[in-house]
């Protein structure tokens, strides 16, 4: 059996498209007091190009009194990427940062050799309830910047170029596309575009991106004779040419870029190509030797057991 049928054998006739390596189905998983679907890592599919973590939170409808809650907690080795579709989150990290999230904007923290940040629902949306949509990913860290200092940037929707083309609406959120170029700046040179395709349109995944896959947000997606529902990876194989078909209004995201330069291990919240940097993260999470967060350095999530 091949990897590809092994993770989504719902193709009639029972085998995928050549042009795929891999459907990756998503799970259910918990973050924070929300549960979300989780694509990667997947047990065999790690990371595609620099994302080695998708999370698709929501959509869910949050009522009066409750809120989205993630604790501080600490990363190494790794960009975080939050984009949302509906709803806002605040963000605090140790670096003083504070920025509520929006739909359609972009929040690229990167962990570098150490960071700690928060992820909470604003105090209006707690109190009178809300709905929150979005995707959060993780990006590895080149080998040359794993141990690097750390940064953040927070981007408007406005910013973000948007693109149309023959039933296709879209924006560059990370890297580039059809010579439009994302403000955001990551030293993996990621890609990640956010696909609007009405009914019966088509898009072609870039070819010179290394590699690449599309992510079903919501919809149906088709590959020559197969249809791939909401919560569905698509990942293209090398050398390929992938183009994918809305078999109803469908939104996508089309991630990918080089491939990893070094292994990566992921323990915890932690990325690193080094299994025992990893354990000095977690001995300096237990003794607290990472930065605290400036207004939120009441809670911490413990290192798991």
């Amino acid at each position: 059996m091949s990897l590809a049928e092994a993770l989504e054998p719902e193709c009639e006739g029972g085998e995928l498209p050549a042009v795929l390596d891999a459907v990756v189905r998503g799970r259910p998983a918990p973050i924070g007091t929300l549960g979300v679907t989780r694509l990667l890592p997947e047990r065999r599919r790690r990371n595609v190009g620099p994302f080695v973590f998708l999370d698709h939170m929501g959509p869910v409808t949050l009522a009066p009194g409750e809120g989205f809650d993630v604790r501080p907690h600490p990363h190494i080795g790794l960009s975080t990427v939050t984009y949302l579709f509906h709803g806002e989150i605040v963000h605090r990290d140790s670096l003083g940062n504070e920025q509520t999230i929006r739909p359609d904007e972009l929040n690229v923290m990167c962990a570098g050799r150490a960071i700690t940040h928060s992820e909470r629902s604003p105090a209006a949306a707690r109190q009178e309830g809300a709905s929150l949509h979005g995707l959060q990913l993780w990006l590895a860290l080149p080998l040359a910047a794993e141990e690097g200092e750390p940064g953040f940037q927070h981007h408007s929707g406005a910013a973000l170029p948007r693109f149309e083309m023959d039933g296709v609406r879209g924006r560059v959120v990370l890297g580039e596309f059809s010579g439009l170029r994302s403000p955001a700046r990551d030293p993996s040179s990621p890609l990640l575009l956010d696909l609007d395709l009405e009914a019966g349109a088509s898009f072609t995944l870039p070819e010179a991106t290394g590699e690449c896959a599309v992510y079903v947000v919501g919809g149906e997606l088709e590959v020559e004779r197969c249809r791939f529902p909401r919560h569905r990876l698509l990942v293209r194989k090398i050398g390929a040419s992938l183009t994918v078909t809305a078999a109803e209004r469908t939104r996508a995201v089309v991630l990918g870029g080089p491939a990893l330069d070094a292994p990566r291990y992921i323990d915890w919240n932690f990325v690193s190509s080094s299994r025992e940097r990893i354990e000095r993260a977690k001995e300096d999470w237990r003794e607290r030797k990472f930065p605290s967060i400036p207004g939120d350095d009441h809670e911490f999530i413990p290192l798991p057991r």
